[in-house]
């Protein structure tokens, strides 16, 4: 089954669920479903934190070994590991690998106390970006006058955002460069990705013919996957938001196994 029939079938299946989806990179390989629809996306817009991170880096104005503190102010549950380790104090790069491996919820927090909210907003209007952004921290209750979600994105957007790291030309050769090593460790591989069957923990060489770079976004009724897989059929990018209503039940598990469904036929259009 072709990439657009799968992704139509997938909406067409799901009418509880609303979609944005992208797949991008070759011509006579491409699909879509509301592209440019505006999702939460949860902890997608980790990505624009990160890749601020290595533009500043790489600017010189961010020491990569400067230490930065697991400031209780900013303490956050959940996803993460920092909360469980006893180290009070981390390289800034290695809070970014935090952040890119399992999503620490804690580690981006204090990066983004140091990388600054605004510095993050100048990003993605660098990038042109005009419906995706990481819109506050990380918080266990959103208070009245807090945002009301994390970060928000559309399929178009993020998928571009990933097609452009795997041609090296997000920002720069080198900010790519640097983003495309933190998101290699990324461990969470259970939405579009799981249909590859890679191993979670050690998959940032090519495995199985594939190379994969993704990023992931969880929460109550948000599920988002966002990468590029690289096989023996050349390079595709791909963004699949999906949200739905909570009060009118559980989607989690149709959309799951949707999620895969569209993974399996990119892994088919990669083998082809």
């Amino acid at each position: 089954m072709v990439i657009a029939e799968t992704v139509a079938r997938v909406v067409a299946d799901t009418p509880e669920v609303t979609w944005s989806i992208v797949v991008t990179g070759r011509p006579g390989v491409e699909a879509a479903a509301d592209p440019g629809r505006r999702l939460s996306t949860a902890s997608i817009g980790k990505i624009l934190l990160l890749a601020e991170a290595a533009r500043q880096i790489e600017d010189g104005t961010l020491d990569e070994r400067e230490m930065l503190r697991k400031d209780p102010a900013v303490a956050i549950a959940d996803s993460g590991l920092w909360q469980h380790l006893t180290v009070d104090a981390l390289p800034v790069a290695d809070v970014a690998a935090l952040v890119a491996a399992v999503s620490d919820n804690w580690a981006t927090n204090v990066l983004l106390d140091r990388v600054g909210l605004d510095a993050v907003h100048a990003l993605a209007t660098r990038l042109k970006l005009e419906n995706t952004l990481l819109n506050d921290r990380v918080r266990g209750y959103r208070a009245p006058g807090d945002t009301t979600r994390l970060s928000h994105g559309s399929a178009r957007e993020l998928a571009s955002l990933m097609h452009r790291l795997a041609k090296g030309k997000l920002i720069s050769a080198a900010v790519s460069e640097r983003l495309d090593g933190w998101l290699a460790i990324n461990t969470d591989l259970s939405m579009v990705a799981s249909a590859f069957h890679l191993d979670p923990l050690a998959h940032a060489g090519e495995e199985r013919g594939f190379l994969l770079r993704n990023k992931t976004g969880t929460d109550t009724a948000i599920r988002a996957d966002v990468g590029y897989v690289r096989g023996p059929s050349g390079l595709l990018a791909y963004a699949v938001l999906a949200n739905w209503d909570r009060a009118a039940g559980d989607a989690t598990d149709a959309v799951m196994a949707a999620m895969n469904l569209i993974g399996s036929a990119l892994k088919d259009v990669e083998n082809a």
